[in-house]
């Protein structure tokens, strides 16, 4: 993909961040210390060993060296793996099941480790541009701009961007007024850029089919549907994306419980954590074919036990045992590309699976069968599969290709809503009815409907919703914070129908709350059965479309309307 050449004034670094649940990576770069090959091999572990004082004792590629295992038991060092999934919303969705998520390390939160692992990704960045461009990369670290971009999973949400923002500021990446800025883009998206920019689009995709692009990695499967708008350069996503807990690190965890059941009560029962390493390492990355078995290499030659299967420091697994360990991330990865493929806009011909699980050739073959008896193509396209996610992320910068997004869900607000007495919904709430400032009888708790569920919105649409509150003391009118909800049952809100939140209480849940200084806003003074009475309306002004929710207020001023800055808050107690 060719780019026009760069004619601005002024330079700066654009890195990108992937960290994944098991393995992570920078755009830039293609070895990290602590590597032994020459080359590296683009990613290194999302693992950090802290000592018993809560520092860092060795993290990322150091962790694999020679005889760590052994220094972390001799000093009693505490791992933390998998902690990406710690951000995870707490919604049933994205329960783990049966298998258990490592505790953080005591006394750590979710962001600690995570600002320790991006600190560490940072430094990465800066030696190895120091080493390679000896008068730019000293330069670009003091002073000019860096502009990072950090990657996650579709399903992660403003809480989570958030709490990454949080990590990002304590490891030093921005601060507060500086000038480094930071950018959040899901891993589907990152994904469907790396695939443009490595020309992989089918001349009947850039003519508008459409196509799934498979994000499979350690911890999540990522599924997002786009298709290309007229000019065949940039794309649109045309279903909800995605988000499923069920990556490679599942069918490990599915083969421990194997081990566990069918190991008790022998002798080799407490090596089941060597097993379970190497199955992670070897077995499952070179698994095929169910119809051969596949053997555990975890003693030495003298160990055997024929009762269970062992026989010189090998334990025999059955074929078709190892592929019930897969089957799970088989069975959501085609459930999920039929449904995108129900629901799309346009109609979808094409998958595309990424990602470091997806050089998984059981999981690539399995899948590609069972779509293709629906009329789907499935491909593998990059040889490199596990580093699209950070490159891909770069391409966003660059070429901005995706300029419309799905909506995974109704957003609106809670309103007060005029009594109608002939109103058969209305007159079962009378109970609830109060009186205005204007003397108006109301029913407190509908739902307004700012967004439905699965729209298609472009970056600069704008939606609003109207905020109105009267007083008796004009200080109190001074600041707003009005919540944002989201909808998350099955119902379809509207209007008329489902008005009211108390129908189905449980599936509507803050989004985020919208805060803004209203000092400068003129409030008028109004005359209400009970008296005199200030009241302020101004409108919200929510754009759903980027990657990041924005919000502004917008109110009349002598025939003009005027904007004023918002603040958008969330609940990062996940």
């Amino acid at each position: 993909m060719s780019r026009d050449k760069y004619s601005g004034s002024e330079r700066k670094l654009l890195l990108a961040f992937d960290v994944g649940t098991t393995y992570s990576g920078i755009s830039y770069r293609e070895r990290f210390p602590g590597q032994e090959t020459a080359g590296g091999n683009a990613k290194i572990p999302s693992v950090l060993y802290y000592n018993k004082d809560g520092r860092v004792r060795a993290v990322g590629a150091e962790t694999e060296n020679d005889g760590m295992d052994i220094v972390a038991e001799e000093e009693n060092l505490v791992k933390a793996e998998w902690f990406k999934l710690h951000l995870r919303p707490k919604r049933q969705e994205f329960a783990t099941g049966t298998a258990k998520i490592p505790d953080l390390p005591l006394n750590k939160t979710v962001v600690d480790v995570l600002s320790d692992y991006l600190k560490h990704l940072n430094d990465c960045a800066k030696q190895y541009i120091q080493e390679r461009e000896p008068t730019y990369g000293s330069d670009i670290w003091n002073g000019k701009e860096i502009e990072y971009v950090l990657s996650h999973p579709n399903g992660w949400e403003g809480p989570q961007q958030a709490l990454m923002k949080q990590a990002a500021e304590k490891a030093g990446l921005i601060t507060t007024g500086g000038r480094n800025k930071i950018t959040f883009l899901t891993e589907g998206e990152a994904s469907l850029n790396r695939c443009i920019e490595k020309g992989l689009m089918s001349e009947s995709i850039r003519k508008g089919e459409g196509v799934i692009i498979v994000d499979a990695g350690g911890g999540t499967l990522d599924l997002s549907a786009y298709a290309a708008n007229p000019d065949g350069k940039t794309f649109k996503e045309i279903a909800e994306a995605q988000c499923h807990v069920k990556g490679s690190i599942f069918v490990t965890d599915a083969a421990e419980q194997h081990l566990d059941k069918t190991l008790r009560g022998s002798k080799f029962y407490r090596d089941i954590s060597e097993m379970k390493r190497y199955f992670d390492k070897t077995t499952k990355c070179s698994f095929r074919d169910p119809s051969d078995p596949h053997y555990i290499r975890f003693g030495s030659a003298r160990d055997k036990e024929p009762k269970y299967n062992i026989t010189a420091g090998k334990l025999r697994l059955e074929g078709t045992d190892v592929a019930s360990f897969f089957e799970p991330s088989i069975k959501c990865i085609v459930d999920g590309v039929l449904e995108q493929r129900r629901t799309a806009h346009k109609s979808i011909a094409s998958v595309f699976l990424v990602g470091g699980f997806s050089a998984s050739d059981f999981l690539f073959k399995r899948v590609k069968e069972t779509l293709e008896a629906y009329g789907l193509q499935v491909f593998r396209p990059d040889a490199q599969v596990n580093k699209v996610v950070a490159d891909g992320s770069i391409s966003f910068i660059l070429d901005h290709p995706v300029r419309a997004r799905v909506t995974g869900r109704a957003y609106g607000a809670s309103v007060c809503v005029p009594y109608q007495p002939f109103n058969s919904e209305h007159k079962k709430r009378q109970w609830q009815c109060f009186e205005m400032y204007s003397g108006e009888m109301a029913i407190p708790d509908g739902f307004s409907v700012i967004l439905p569920k699965n729209t298609q919105v472009t970056e600069a649409q704008e939606f609003r919703c109207t905020y109105s509150r009267g007083a008796s003391n004009p200080l109190f009118l001074k600041t707003m914070k009005k919540e944002i909800l989201c909808y998350r049952g099955n119902k379809t809100p509207g209007l008329q129908k489902y008005q009211f939140m108390d129908d189905d209480p449980n599936n509507y849940q803050e989004a985020c709350t919208v805060k803004a200084n209203l000092q400068n806003i003129p409030i008028p003074l109004c005359f209400g059965p009970k008296g005199l009475y200030y009241e302020i309306i101004i409108d919200i002004v929510l754009l759903f479309g980027t990657t990041e929710l924005k919000a502004q207020i917008a109110w009349m001023e002598d025939g003009v309307e005027k904007r004023g800055e918002a603040e958008i808050i969330y609940d990062t107690d996940i």
